[in-house]
């Protein structure tokens, strides 16, 4: 290779560590914010029974027969003055769900609980389309959301509701999520390892340290009036409670999380399924920074406040550099005179996120460690995701917008509970094959690696070779074994 050539692979390569390293340093800095402010107070007042403010509970839902009685059940449990509670169902299902949803309703309107199905004949906006329709049917001050993987606390209103009260700048209140499904599997494993370092660390971190936090959807309390002035809920990203959060902060609403509060919610026991979430949320994330990082530059924020926040929104970025980390891995090797500045950096660095996560768990739980063994698993799931998420980043950076795709639900709480029989099961698709060729070029990369020397290289190359095979080996395995059932 020319000395071009090589320059331009130094270059790539120094910009990829150095853009890993962002992020890392992004997870090492939350992380310290977080064992600053763990045991911040959070402002509340005490609400007499006359004064608590009418809520209504959105629950949008298409296609959920497994879990929509489970949730209608949910939300009427809300211990909640009856007189001042509504309970929506946003039904755009196109099955069985509607006639399910209509009759658990119906059940509990003779109980006295006012549940209402609005039944929608399309999906225009998907979920910011049935969101704003329900809203515009209501005149509730606040709003609550919760999907339908979700089953809420009865005592979530009377918790979270009296914070809002004390600050009337608290645009939205989001809480944590916790799961009901943990224990499934080594796949529901991970997921809870990583949400829990999301939710614990990082967004108490933000939230308490005065940084902008985003609304994850479900699980949170928005007051009328700061969806309203902050121009509603909108369709042009796939990650609208991303995009609503951001506008409502940019318009000076401030956002509160609760970390002590907790929603139960179903992890995807399927590969595929948590392959389509991810790429769901890089899709609508990477949209959201084209839509609002110029009124993030040009706004009234700290520069703190600006770097952080380009940040949170840009963090699926870390997909595609990671992938090029391992295209560039192949010429680095077989050039064994060129010098790897960066690499220690990234060693140091790559210490940042274990820290993060095992500081979550060691705030939730006491057996903690028993559960951080699990890291590994999420490490190698991480590397193996990375082709469809980069190919979801690029579809949000040059449209706008896109079909909605649920992640399927199927009642599956603890250990027990089945998806394999199910209309909603997901197949693999042609993504697999650019797995595939990229585990084998993972191996190739290694093998001239051992042959070249670069025995430092080898664990990263490893890691990629393990995660690609895994993610597509698993997602063949879980749709070869149901070939039968196809949705």
């Amino acid at each position: 290779m020319n000395e071009g050539g090589r320059f331009l692979i130094s270059v790539l390569y120094t910009l990829t560590v150095l853009g890993l390293g962002v992020y890392a340093f992004q997870s090492l800095l939350l992380t310290v914010l977080f064992l600053r402010h763990r045991r911040d107070a959070t402002p509340s007042v005490e609400v007499k029974d006359s004064e608590w403010p009418r809520v209504a509970v959105q629950l949008p839902i298409f296609n959920e027969q497994h879990v929509v009685e489970r949730l209608i059940d949910a939300a009427a449990a809300l211990d909640y003055p009856a007189d001042r509670l509504e309970i929506q169902v946003l039904d755009d299902s196109t099955d069985e769900t509607t006639a399910l949803a209509e009759a658990r309703a119906a059940w509990h309107r003779a109980r006295g609980v006012e549940v209402r199905v609005l039944h929608r004949v399309d999906r225009s906006g998907f979920k910011a389309g049935a969101l704003a329709w329900g809203q515009a049917q209501t005149r509730a001050g606040f709003i609550a959301v919760f999907d339908a993987d979700f089953r809420p606390h009865p005592d979530f209103l009377r918790r979270i509701i009296p914070p809002m009260l004390a600050r009337p700048d608290i645009g939205m209140a989001q809480t944590r999520w916790s799961h009901l499904n943990e224990e499934y599997s080594p796949i529901t494993r991970v997921q809870s390892l990583a949400l829990d370092g999301h939710f614990v660390v990082e967004q108490t971190a933000r939230s308490r340290s005065g940084l902008l936090t985003n609304f994850n959807g479900s699980g949170g309390v928005w007051r009328r009036g700061c969806i309203e002035d902050a121009g509603g809920w909108q369709s042009d990203t796939m990650t609208e409670d991303m995009d609503l959060s951001y506008r409502a902060q940019l318009a000076g609403w401030r956002n509160l999380y609760l970390p002590d509060v907790d929603a139960p919610a179903e992890l995807p026991a399927q590969m595929e399924a948590f392959k389509k979430q991810q790429a769901r949320w890089a899709q609508g994330s990477v949209q959201c920074l084209r839509k609002l990082s110029w009124r993030i530059l040009t706004s009234d924020l700290s520069p703190q406040q600006k770097v952080m926040a380009l940040v949170h929104i840009s963090g699926y970025f870390t997909q595609p550099l990671m992938l090029m980390l391992l295209l560039i891995s192949l010429p680095v090797v077989l050039l064994p005179q060129m010098s790897q500045p960066l690499g220690m950096v990234l060693g140091l660095l790559a210490a940042a996120p274990p820290l993060l996560f095992a500081v979550a768990q060691a705030s939730l739980h006491r057996d903690w460690a028993h559960r951080f063994l699990y890291f590994p698993l999420l490490v190698i799931m991480g590397a193996g995701i990375t082709w469809s998420t980069t190919r979801a980043v690029w579809e949000g950076l040059t449209r706008w917008g896109g079909t909605f795709r649920r992640t399927p639900k199927f009642q599956i709480e603890g250990r027990r509970g089945e998806w394999a029989g199910s209309v909603y099961r997901l197949l693999p698709d042609r993504l697999v094959l650019g797995e595939l060729a990229l585990m084998g070029y993972a191996v190739v990369a290694g093998v001239a690696a051992w042959l070249n020397g670069r025995y430092a290289t080898l664990p990263v190359l490893a890691l990629f070779a393990l995660g690609y095979g895994l993610v597509a080996g698993l997602g063949l395995f879980q749709g070869r074994r149901f070939a039968s059932v196809r949705v």
